[in-house]
């Protein structure tokens, strides 16, 4: 964003937030999850994906890999309404017990200096777009396929993390028309995103 006054052109700040584990304190991603399917889809789905949650408990399998093997297994075929209205009952109710302070004083940071402000996260569309409007911020983030008003399970352009993270941003935003890039992360899933920055926070302390 780049804001005119009279004949100087004033170009605001960037600022990129991973949500689960650094706008929140918790795994937002499996919360979710969990919340919105029935008890004998938890039951069915943990019967033909418990390898896949062995695999990942023991380290063998990333994250990146097991989330969109979760999200098939949770969501396949559901009612788009359905989840929507189950994503906006878990915003109100859970997510605003697991905001972590300084995250929320960033954001407010950002916002009162004008900045354009992004959630990048590999987390799921139906609750945080709900958020992100809320708030007010920009969303680029994983998205459950649909068709017909039921969701496949699949994903739309792949899960949302690491090296993909920044090919969205990029394919997004042109970063050269902001002054400075501020950016957010927790993991090593984060770490491509925070390339892009001239100002890097892992786990809410600043890198070199």
């Amino acid at each position: 964003m780049t804001v005119k006054t009279g004949y100087i052109h004033v170009m605001a700040n960037l600022a990129l937030f991973d949500f689960d584990g650094t706008i929140t304190n918790d795994d937002c991603f499996t919360a979710f999850v969990l919340f919105a399917t029935s008890k004998k889809r938890k039951c069915l789905g943990f019967a033909l994906i418990w390898p896949v949650v062995l695999l990942y408990k023991l380290g063998i399998l990333p994250a990146n890999k097991t989330r969109p093997i979760v999200a098939r297994a949770a969501f396949w075929q559901k009612d788009v309404e359905r989840i929507e209205a189950l994503a906006k009952q878990f915003v109100d109710e859970y997510l605003r017990r697991v905001m972590r302070d300084e995250a929320l004083q960033a954001l407010n940071w950002h916002k009162a200096n004008g900045d354009d402000i992004y959630v990048v996260s590999a987390s799921l569309h139906p609750y945080l777009a709900i958020w992100c409007k809320q708030n007010g911020i920009h969303l680029i983030c994983s998205e459950l396929e649909s068709v017909d008003g039921r969701f496949t399970g699949r994903y739309v352009s792949g899960d949302c993390s690491k090296k993909r993270k920044a090919e969205r941003i990029k394919s997004q935003l042109d970063l050269s028309r902001y002054a400075s890039v501020y950016a957010y992360g927790d993991t090593d899933e984060d770490l491509a995103m925070l390339a892009l920055a001239d100002h890097k926070y892992l786990r809410w302390q600043k890198l070199d």
